[in-house]
């Protein structure tokens, strides 16, 4: 596994809460971050059918562009009575003329529930997968999975997309009411990061 040697490294979103999660992640590391924004990079077409071949385009087009290590991550939910849907649409069910609305998706996601008489407790997951990709082509790629349910109505502020209706196991309250940053251990995202830390960075 080939490791990180820095120090820059650019997160391919435009994303700013995303972009603030992977900085406190990588905190401990030292690691200047830029985001494709910070470029002036276009978003690439997602074309592929895998959260794994979305963040490879992201990255691979963020690290070719940038002469520089280019991070990705593609995560969405997928639901069990939907077939795994939205999955990798995640955020395609949120486009809107005027940008993302997420409680459209999440609503759109509940009815359609309601429409199959899915039977509770309503599992789902969140998936996470992150790409590394350097500049000459190669890659290391790392998943992360939070299991839960999606719960109605919605309930907390707190992190973004899906949270507010997303129960994960073991827990009595959602990702929308949890404090973001203790979020950040457990959730998809974190547990992808564990990996990509332990893989590239330590």
């Amino acid at each position: 596994m080939r490791k990180f040697t820095g120090p820059q490294l650019v997160v391919a979103t435009h994303n700013i809460g995303k972009l603030e999660e992977i900085a406190d992640l990588l905190r401990p590391y030292d690691v200047v971050l830029t985001s494709n924004a910070d470029h002036g990079l276009p978003e690439p077409e997602e074309t592929e059918p895998t959260f794994v071949g979305n963040a490879r385009i992201k990255a691979h087009a963020a690290a070719k562009a940038t002469s520089l290590p280019a991070l990705a991550d593609d995560s969405g939910i997928a639901i069990d009575a939907l077939n795994g849907a939205p999955g990798v649409y995640t955020a395609d069910w949120a486009e809107t003329e005027n940008g993302r609305d997420f409680v459209m998706a999440m609503t759109r996601s509940w009815n359609e529930l309601e429409a199959v008489n899915a039977p509770f407790p309503r599992k789902a997951r969140f998936c996470s997968t992150l790409v590394l990709a350097w500049p000459d082509g190669h890659d290391e790629v790392f998943e992360g999975v939070m299991e839960g349910q999606v719960v109605w109505p919605m309930r907390g502020n707190q992190g973004h997309g899906y949270d507010p209706v997303f129960q994960p196991d073991g827990f009595e309250i959602t990702c929308g009411e949890m404090d973001r940053w203790e979020k950040n251990k457990i959730s998809h995202r974190g547990v992808a990061f564990q990996k990509l830390v332990a893989g590239c960075f330590a």
